[in-house]
């Protein structure tokens, strides 16, 4: 191998990392593109070529992606009905338009540092605005998801999406594009969504274009729920479900796992007759229904879906914890497998706060049973079956634990008062 590869044709610097090289945040992924080479070449340059869709070539020391330019036709419906065309004939230009948004649409030259900038991108990064490069941005529906996601991502910074861009992404929603979306790709997204700081624009996008009805229907369902105003001065209920991502987000920053137990927590307020929901109780066990079938539907880690549940019937005892009795605790410890999985109390811990701040006015309030259960939990889980008197065993040895850690949780919880 060359102790210097030299590449064929010209390579730029594309997409992703030069938009953020020039809003100044860190770049983690770089991609770059070749004009005027053939895949020959660049497996005489000892690339080594990947991809089955259209060819993409690993540099042989640094291991980052080149790909050809290309340009793209339109054979079928979804994000996959495309032909990819990849020459050395093959303009940067042309290679550019077929980028979803115009801030991701400019190339750097690695010869001369040079930005080529065919439709707008930095001027648009300067105006903070989302706006598609070209009317072939309607062709694909995954584009609704990653406008989602950006802002997700870039509405901190003060972005917004072009109006423009958001007609066209309604026209999607409304011709069905958006309804062939694979399950995995919108999981994809999501979870990609929910480690950005302002996951909850990814709703607000959604819900503004139409979309979240079609991938979230649950979610979407949320929204003009009312609730009892003396525990949720925010009312609506979709907008308590936006307040608790931006807590979840704040709590445990990149979390996915956390922001999708925020998301999914409170899908029964949709199902709950309208007497009954202003009790705030009654839409535990109704939700578990919604969260089942949102779980299943796109497939989510099946570690996310058993605790969304257990989040879901179980964060209302959670906020009432100091008034539980020690062996009240233990059982809710024991329903959601907590000695066998005791990663799970964080989470569920987390959770909890999370809606329990998400609320209006409460943002910043302290949220004591957090702490109280890790220190009830560490407590119980001392007590094994070194602690219990000889000579019992089989089903008595359970049961002989679990009074036992009732007891010395009781124990805990008197020396507190």
């Amino acid at each position: 191998m060359n102790s210097e590869v030299k590449t064929p044709g010209q390579t730029y610097l594309v997409g992703g990392a030069v938009r953020d090289e020039l809003l100044g945040l860190p770049v983690n992924d770089r991609d770059y593109v070749v004009v005027g080479a053939t895949a020959d070449e660049m497996l005489q340059a000892e690339f080594a070529v990947v991809g089955a869709d259209f060819p993409v070539f690993l540099h042989p020391q640094s291991g980052e992606e080149y790909a050809l330019a290309r340009t793209e036709r339109r054979s079928g419906k979804g994000y996959s009905g495309f032909v990819a065309h990849a020459s050395p004939d093959v303009t940067l230009e042309q290679d550019l338009e077929r980028r979803d948004f115009t801030i991701n649409a400019m190339a750097k030259s690695l010869e001369t540092g040079e930005i080529v900038d065919p439709f707008g991108g930095q001027a648009n990064l300067e105006a903070r605005v989302l706006r598609h490069v070209s009317p072939a941005f309607a062709e694909d529906p995954l584009r609704v998801l990653r406008a989602a996601r950006f802002m997700a991502r870039f509405k901190p910074m003060g972005f917004t999406v072009a109006e423009e861009t958001k007609a066209l992404m309604r026209q999607m929603v409304d011709s069905g594009e958006v309804d062939h979306l694979v399950p995995e790709r919108v999981l994809q997204e999501l979870r990609r969504a929910l480690t950005e700081k302002a996951p909850e624009a990814f709703l607000q996008t959604l819900r503004e274009v139409g979309a979240l009805k079609v991938v979230l229907p649950e979610v979407d369902a949320l929204y003009g729920v009312p609730q009892r105003a003396q525990w949720h001065p925010e009312v609506d209920t979709g907008v308590h479900i936006e307040m608790v991502l931006q807590q979840a987000a704040k709590l445990r920053p990149g979390d996915d796992f956390l922001g999708f137990l925020a998301l999914t927590h409170d899908l029964g307020k949709a199902l709950t007759p309208a007497d009954v929901l202003p009790s705030h109780r009654g839409h535990e066990d109704s939700g578990v229904a919604p969260v089942q079938a949102l779980c299943a539907r796109l497939k989510v880690p099946a570690e996310f879906a058993q605790m969304a549940v257990i989040v879901c019937k179980e964060h209302l005892n959670m906020h009432r914890l100091p008034e539980m009795r020690a062996s009240t605790i233990v059982k809710l410890l024991m329903r959601m497998d907590a000695f066998r999985k005791p990663e799970r109390v964080e989470q569920f811990a987390l959770a909890c706060e999370a809606d329990a701040r998400g609320r209006l006015g409460f943002e910043d309030r302290d949220y004591p049973q957090r702490q109280l259960l890790l220190d009830v939990f560490e407590t119980a889980r001392q007590i094994s079956s070194k602690d219990v008197l000889p000579g019992i065993e089989g089903p008595a040895m359970g049961a002989a634990i679990t009074e036992l850690r009732v007891k010395a949780v009781r124990r805990l919880l008197n020396s507190t008062e």
